[in-house]
């Protein structure tokens, strides 16, 4: 039996009827109203089987996955006390530059991450030193998006973990060796990024908000999946987490410029 066949056997009839309508958000953009599914969903596990049985209706491949609340303020935000992950369809990884209608979305922020894409299949028991020889790295951006009206920042943590973690697009720039980027672990807490709305720059951050490390929150994932029954597979890409509190995302022309030799990821957001 397959991970989204369990998910989708252990739904009571209101858990199935909410990732229907996640669905419909989903492919409708008509948003929901989160105070009528906020008693459906009450725990970790349950949000996680609903969110499985929502990528199992988007019919597609799972191209690799995002992982939020990564730094302890977002964490505050949602009153969790650690990260959470959510599963991103393949056509949603876009590889930089990319154009696209600020109508395809529906209320989207703008993040900075670094993405990571295993060269082979990742384990819980590599270690960071590990994780860095079997990926590559390369900027990103993220657009995070919800299947819920007025959602940030005061959707429930529930209602983000059965949304895919509020997954909207995942933005990449070119891809390199991770090993060849960072000499040790430690460099990885290094990386700056700035973040350009039409040449004007809109905030700043650090690599370091990423679970003190972006390697750690690749490894919490490989971890936190294994513990599903789930693997980190050879090609999937990860948004590991963002250095900065995500502004909205607005028409206009979006520069994520990072250091470290990892170049730009540029988004032309049209009405």
């Amino acid at each position: 039996m397959t991970q989204t066949q369990t998910a989708t056997t252990k739904l009571t009839a209101n858990e199935e009827k909410f990732a229907q309508a996640l669905y419909q958000a989903y492919t409708t953009q008509k948003p929901l109203t989160e105070k009528d599914w906020q008693a459906t969903v009450t725990d970790d596990a349950v949000a996680y089987n609903v969110q499985a049985r929502l990528t199992e209706l988007k019919n597609e491949t799972v191209g690799g996955y995002k992982v939020s609340l990564t730094s302890e303020q977002t964490q505050k935000m949602f009153a969790s006390d650690s990260p959470l992950y959510g599963a991103q369809v393949k056509s949603h990884f876009l590889a930089s530059p990319v154009k696209r209608s600020l109508k395809t979305l529906m209320e989207p922020l703008v993040e900075v991450e670094l993405e990571f894409r295993a060269k082979e299949d990742l384990h819980p028991n590599d270690s960071l030193d590990d994780l860095m020889k079997k990926t590559t790295v390369a900027a990103g951006m993220e657009v995070p998006d919800s299947r819920f009206s007025n959602w940030f920042p005061k959707l429930s943590k529930y209602m983000v973990m059965s949304d895919a973690a509020v997954g909207g697009l995942v933005l990449y720039g070119k891809e390199f060796a991770t090993n060849d980027v960072f000499k040790d672990v430690a460099a990885a807490t290094s990386v700056k990024c700035q973040l350009f709305h039409n040449d004007k720059k809109v905030t700043e951050g650090l690599s370091s908000e990423v679970l003190g490390n972006p390697l750690k929150s690749l490894h919490w994932l490989v971890a936190k999946l294994a513990e599903q029954g789930k693997v980190f597979k050879a090609g999937q890409m990860v948004s590991s987490g963002t250095f900065v509190l995500p502004p909205k995302l607005t028409v206009g022309k979006w520069s994520a410029r990072f250091d470290h030799g990892l170049g730009n990821v540029d988004f032309e957001v049209t009405d």
